[in-house]
């Protein structure tokens, strides 16, 4: 209806997501005006009489924050979003689903705060993080909101210690990575949500899944059958050798 009377708006509007949007696969549509020019926008007065709306909005918040980011109405309070295409993290997930439904998304959709996001993220990276490594890892480290695990930026991954392998490994990890994204290609009619339910969880999927924990696991110096306990007391192992080096160097 909004583009029916403004149609040169279009260009503007761009999917918003948060992180149990991206999981459910439930896009709402948001205004993204960073790079529209002040000429394009009173040419747009439907648009023009949203950003008064905002403007409205954040003047009359309790936050000072807020209310200073109403002298620039057009734009979002914070701004984050990757200029290219990024792997989204969602803060929460139900501690019911075994791994965190991670996956590459576009630029163009636009993430709020329920989401993190690494931009321009190799298969490998992809790999690590949506391993059984990395899941015992936030298990115990990360909080909780409800009866959901809060996955964090800071504790969550910025500390997680990464293995020290070769490109051999690296390029096995990105194998497996990319058997995941392949095996969720094969259900195209279904979320992130029905796809990690562990009740429905496809056979495909849970296979490729294991081969990528394998994988990971080998580059840690694990064996495939290690217990999460196992895992977790050697990443905390890691971890204090990386804060020793640490300290060692700024010493």
């Amino acid at each position: 209806e909004f583009l029916k009377k403004e149609p040169q708006a279009a260009k503007f509007f761009k999917h918003f997501t948060s992180g149990d949007g991206f999981i459910k696969n439930k896009m709402r549509w948001c205004l993204w005006l960073v790079d529209a020019t002040p000429s394009e926008i009173n040419h747009m007065p439907l648009v023009k009489k949203q950003i008064e709306k905002v403007k409205k909005f954040r003047l009359n918040s309790t936050k000072n924050a807020t209310r200073k980011a109403a002298q620039r109405p057009t734009t979002f309070v914070e701004i984050k979003q990757p200029s290219t295409d990024y792997l989204l993290i969602p803060l929460t997930t139900s501690k019911n689903r075994y791994y965190i439904p991670i996956g590459y998304v576009s630029k163009n959709i636009i993430a709020n705060n329920g989401a993190s996001f690494i931009p321009s993220a190799s298969k490998y990276i992809f790999g690590v993080i949506t391993s059984k490594v990395h899941m015992a890892w936030m298990r115990v480290v990360s909080g909780y909101f409800g009866p959901s695990y809060r996955y964090s930026n800071t504790i969550t991954y910025n500390n997680f210690p990464w293995p020290n392998i070769d490109e051999k490994q690296k390029e096995k990890i990105s194998e497996t990575a990319q058997a995941i994204l392949d095996a969720r290609k094969l259900y195209p009619d279904s979320s992130l949500a029905d796809l990690y339910d562990p009740l429905t969880m496809p056979a495909e999927l849970r296979k490729a899944h294991e081969a990528n924990d394998k994988a990971v696991l080998q580059a840690y110096g694990l064996k495939p059958s290690a217990s999460e306990s196992e895992i977790v007391q050697h990443l905390f192992k890691m971890y204090e050798e990386l804060t020793r080096k640490d300290k060692r160097n700024h010493e």
